[in-house]
């Protein structure tokens, strides 16, 4: 008799709490708000309408986006008089931008949440459609600039997990003055020859963690703007596309600086740089230190280890100049794989402002089954273990 009273006691007590649950989780199925999964009719007000309706709750809330193809046009969510600090948008269809690349092509950016906090984005597909415009660029005509797919601006407590973003007109997916971001299971995907399709960008932004995505693109897979700190980047597979890159910075005088970047446990196939640190000839008062890469394979890849400090495409605004960007600190170790060029190594520093403590640990780069070959210029440091190409530091 008493198990009996106590099962049905527990299980009075699970039903309550399995009501209280679902009770405090407001649910907004954007179909059932207009959105049509046909991908021809304009849902933009039916996504507009659930993320109202959820900022305006008292509780946590989900946007479920179901499945389908579901056509969005340009989408400001913005955060600053939510009172909800608890939004999850659901999406198991896939949203489609305008073919028409005009009608997103100036926006600056497709989907845009500015000033949100604890918002998580899971699953689901963005498709942006950029085929029509990178041909328009690559003709030579006057086209627009191109939006970036998705953005996150002056936010903190981000969850994006699951998500794959596929033929963006320029960035993917920007993490812009946020703190507290992690980008988790990420497949981002653009031709090797799209321009300027970054998959995934970070900037003056803190403690943003990327973990265990596959990003190929037409430029950089991950590129890391000025005011970065505390990045952590782990198990990304690139490729194809230029990397993953520190900068371009030093553009301006007056700029926030790089630190505490970490890039571990990531495959390089096919691309054209592994890790690069890049910065304008100009004079600038920013600075990259304490960063380690760790871990890398590098699979024919054109510059596996690179800095570049005389960054001046066209050798304009910045010819005859010197960077005033201060590179320190920074290790590469267990570094393995193959060239797809005789110099695996080039550390091309600035003769103002020359690299320091660069440090070399157990790397082995070859160049056609033989060792690879080195260049270092103004860059001094150590090396330790096993390393290959030749050290060309000096201390």
């Amino acid at each position: 008799m008493a198990s009996l009273v106590s099962f049905l006691a527990f299980h009075f007590l699970f039903t309550i709490f399995q009501y209280s649950s679902l009770a405090a989780n407001v649910n907004y199925n954007v179909q059932t708000l207009g959105a049509k999964p046909d991908g021809k009719t304009d849902s933009t007000k039916a996504f507009l309408s659930a993320w109202t309706s959820a900022c305006a709750s008292g509780q946590p809330a989900t946007i479920y986006v179901p499945p389908g193809r579901f056509l969005l046009g340009t989408a400001t969510f913005a955060g600053q008089s939510c009172k909800n600090q608890a939004i999850t948008i659901q999406i198991d269809g896939t949203l489609v931008a305008p073919s028409n690349y005009n009608v997103i092509g100036n926006s600056g950016t497709w989907i845009n949440f500015e000033g949100v906090t604890g918002v998580s984005v899971i699953g689901g597909t963005l498709d942006a459609q950029g085929a029509n415009l990178w041909a328009c660029k690559n003709s030579g005509k006057s086209c627009p600039t191109g939006a970036t797919t998705l953005a996150f601006y002056n936010s903190k407590n981000i969850m994006i997990s699951g998500l794959s973003s596929i033929n963006s007109q320029m960035f993917h997916i920007l993490v812009y003055g946020s703190q507290n971001a992690k980008l988790v299971g990420m497949k981002v995907s653009a031709p090797g020859n799209s321009p300027n399709t970054d998959g995934i960008h970070v900037e003056k932004s803190s403690s943003v963690t990327i973990m265990n995505s596959k990003i190929g693109t037409g430029d950089d897979c991950i590129s890391i703007g000025p005011g970065t700190s505390n990045l952590w980047i782990e198990n990304v597979a690139c490729g194809p596309g230029h990397g993953i890159s520190i900068g371009s910075l030093g553009w301006e005088m007056q700029e926030p600086g790089v630190q505490n970047v970490t890039v571990k446990s990531a495959t390089f196939t096919g691309t054209q740089n592994g890790v690069r640190v890049k910065t304008w000839a100009r004079p600038s008062k920013g600075f990259v230190k304490y960063v380690l890469f760790q871990h890398l394979v590098m699979v024919n890849v054109e510059n596996p280890i690179i800095i570049d400090q005389n960054y001046c495409p066209g050798g304009q605004n910045c010819p005859d100049q010197v960077s005033g960007v201060k590179i320190s600190d920074i290790t590469y170790q267990d570094i393995h794989g193959s060239s797809a060029t005789e110099i695996a190594m080039k550390l091309d520093c600035s003769k103002g402002n020359p690299c320091s403590d660069i440090n070399l640990e157990d790397v082995k780069l070859t160049y056609k089954n033989e060792p690879a070959h080195s260049s270092c210029i103004n860059a001094d440091g150590k090396a330790s273990g096993l390393v290959q190409p030749n050290n060309c530091l000096y201390n």
